[in-house]
């Protein structure tokens, strides 16, 4: 255990275990895409997907915490991470600007912040109703909880939208970053392939920002409209 834990306050291991919570949360926002899309299939598509997930609530929560706790550790060892750089260099540069470290880079704390918040209030909107329990006591025809009608009663409110939209961004610079780091902090990066990899972080972090804006949008827009 004391093995474990010197690991992790290591700076090796510490970027080890960005990497994989890093890879968690990257595989988590394109599966949470997928079925969010279906917003699009239509309403039955929408509500029989939600009721697919509540059959299965202990592994639903499981990965709601999971996911919560690997946020959490992600973000915590973040900072740790960097204050550790900080105080390793105690002097400040001459010049302001880096010459490596990308503008997403430089931002990855501060993103991965707001990223968390947004996380937070977005399980207490849409998975425990607490900020509009009116909508989230919605049933459809067939009696099934009414996740479409929903979602789009939320986002019809441009505050929240725009939050919404906002964290979204945030992701997609934060992907941008992570998405590509993570296998050289493993040890995975190889010349012949370095040049892919790089792409990989942009590319995914593009259909996953394009994948959840679509959705708000679409309701602001009017071309979701409720059922």
């Amino acid at each position: 255990m004391s093995q474990l834990s010197a690991a992790l306050k290591s700076s090796i291991g510490s970027k080890v275990v960005m990497a994989l919570t890093g890879l968690g949360l990257v595989l988590f926002v394109i599966i949470h895409m997928a079925g969010n899309l279906q917003m699009f299939v239509g309403q039955d598509a929408m509500n029989e997907y939600g009721v697919t997930l509540r059959k299965m609530p202990l592994l639903l929560w499981i990965a709601r915490l999971g996911l919560l706790g690997i946020a959490i550790l992600h973000v915590v060892i973040s900072i740790r991470l960097t204050l550790a750089n900080r105080r390793a260099r105690p002097v400040r540069y001459e010049h302001k600007k880096t010459v490596q470290a990308s503008r997403s880079s430089r931002l990855m704390i501060l993103s991965g912040l707001i990223i968390l918040t947004f996380l937070i209030y977005h399980l207490l909107h849409f998975t425990l109703g607490v900020t509009d329990p009116q909508s989230f006591a919605l049933r459809d025809a067939d009696d099934r909880h009414d996740v479409y009608n929903m979602v789009i009663n939320g986002f019809k409110n441009p505050l929240i939208s725009g939050g919404y939209i906002l964290a979204m961004v945030l992701l997609f610079s934060h992907l941008g970053h992570g998405a590509s780091s993570w296998m050289q902090s493993l040890g995975w990066n190889h010349p012949k392939y370095n040049g892919v990899i790089a792409k990989v972080g942009p590319i995914i972090s593009w259909i996953v920002c394009l994948g959840f804006v679509a959705i708000p949008l679409a309701v602001l827009l009017g071309i979701l409209k409720p059922s």
